[in-house]
């Protein structure tokens, strides 16, 4: 059987995407390769995000040539966002390239992959579709669950409309379209029966889900309506979401975090920039003290929630004192966990036109400066649950040492445990006994007389 070997890049959005891609060239007989150089066929999921994430696969496409060297019958593709920003212009940098196809045509890989294998290699036609389709967000929905697999991404949305001026995703992603939430709830259901305990719902801003299709009941977002139906699936037993925008974060979406039992008390909620100047100019929406207001709130109603946030430094214009703005909010929030990034100019996007773009060396060590000072009430916050017993999703190996588990906890903080296979997929009560910041270490707390019921376990 032909086999193909899928890289992807970037966000969960685009895991999910290359998931249903493997999904349906499993349908047509293809396996998954272990390794590029015993594939047929070498598919890279690319992100358009930042200048780095497309220079990765450029140069990841460009240290594949020698296996079409060797293999000239070798299928090579990109997909995602850099495939639908660049199209069919991808070809005259990267002669060995075979397929380029967009975001809106995931479903239609497996077609193409086939057609390519069918020609000669010497008269092959070149293939890119990066066209508009209705319904394309409808797509993403057919899941192959590994033995043990107790997490999973559910797409839910595609698209954004909030047209932030740093953003490229509005122009790779298209606009907003969002699925039925019965759809939704069945695939939902589907993965439970498939023993699937945790699931993340995934939106460009997936707390805007439904507002342009559907309408609100009973004082609740379409969002709201989904993510409780989404809780009363038999067997799931967490639920999560990203990424929401501040913007779309209403009363009845924190309420649904404190009363339903299976939402996480854990959120990622980017701030950019605590700069109300920086957040004008980037069209955010908000300014510093209603996103400050925002995080109060949720804390009042879920005092141990998680919150983690992405910031970019060196936007256009940043001065020393909006930088210091970001400081202070940062400082304020004690955020758990936070994605920093210097500011990459994308093409098209309006912040890539703006005068007074920073040097890289300034954009560093702002990046490095506010690592630091993130850094320490993260640090804090994990040494202080030393000692305490928490639940975790027992999900497998851990990345760095397949010899031990890993798990998360409700608030999304990673565990190392001792490997036991009865422990894969389970819902597992933990004492947490080191920690090195974003790290925690534990032991099973299954015999301690200490031990509390699920429903007691402290939030962490």
């Amino acid at each position: 059987m032909p086999s193909v070997f899928i890289k992807t890049y970037g966000c969960q959005m685009n895991v999910r995407d290359s998931e249903q891609v493997a999904r349906d060239l499993a349908a047509r007989g293809y396996t998954l390769a272990p390794a590029e150089a015993e594939a047929d066929v070498i598919l890279l999921n690319t992100c358009s995000v930042r200048d780095m994430a497309e220079q990765r696969a450029v140069d990841k496409l460009d240290q594949l040539r020698h296996l079409k060297r060797k293999n000239p019958r070798l299928v090579l593709g990109m997909m995602g966002c850099m495939a639908q920003s660049r199209g069919a212009a991808l070809f005259d940098g990267l002669p060995d390239l075979d397929l380029v196809v967009g975001t809106q045509k995931f479903h239609e890989v497996a077609a193409y992959v086939d057609r390519l294998r069918a020609a000669d290699p010497a008269a092959r036609e070149l293939i890119a579709d990066i066209g508009a389709e209705d319904g394309s967000q409808n797509a993403i929905r057919d899941h192959v669950l590994e033995p043990g697999q107790c997490s999973a991404f559910v797409s839910i949305m595609q698209g954004c409309n909030m047209h932030c001026t740093f953003c490229i995703v509005p122009s790779t992603r298209g606009p907003e379209r969002s699925r039925p939430i019965p759809e939704i709830v069945r695939e939902v259901e589907t993965l439970a029966a498939g023993g699937v305990k945790e699931v993340t719902l995934l939106g460009q801003i997936v707390n805007l889900y439904g507002r342009h299709e559907f309408e609100k009941r009973d004082g609740q977002s379409p969002f709201v309506q989904l993510l409780r139906a989404v809780a009363a699936v038999p067997g799931i037993e967490r639920v999560r979401f990203t990424s929401p925008h501040p913007v779309g974060f209403r009363d009845d979406l924190i309420e649904a975090i404190r009363d339903v039992p299976q939402i996480c008390e854990s959120v990622h909620m980017p701030l950019q920039s605590g700069s109300d100047a920086i957040l004008k100019a980037m069209h955010r929406g908000y300014t510093a003290e209603k996103y400050l207001g925002l995080v109060e709130k949720l804390r009042a109603a879920v005092p141990d929630i998680s919150i983690s946030t992405d910031i970019i430094v060196g936007f256009p214009g940043e001065t020393e004192a909006d930088f210091e703005a970001t400081k202070a909010l940062a400082a304020a929030v004690r955020f758990d966990q936070a994605y920093v990034f210097r500011y990459s100019p994308r093409k098209e996007t309006p912040a890539a036109d703006l005068p007074d773009q920073l040097s890289e060396e300034v954009k560093m060590a702002r990046n490095q400066e506010l690592l630091t000072l993130i850094d320490g009430p993260v640090k804090e916050k994990s040494q202080a649950r030393v000692g305490t017993v928490v639940e975790i999703l027992v999900e497998g190996e851990s990345k760095t040492n397949p010899a031990r588990f890993q798990g998360r906890t409700r608030g999304n903080h990673l565990v190392i445990v001792e490997r036991n296979e009865r422990w894969r997929g389970q819902l597992l009560p933990v004492r947490i006994t080191e920690s090195t910041g974003y790290t925690s270490y534990a032991e099973p707390a299954i015999l301690e007389k200490d031990t509390v019921s699920a429903q007691s376990l402290l939030l962490s």
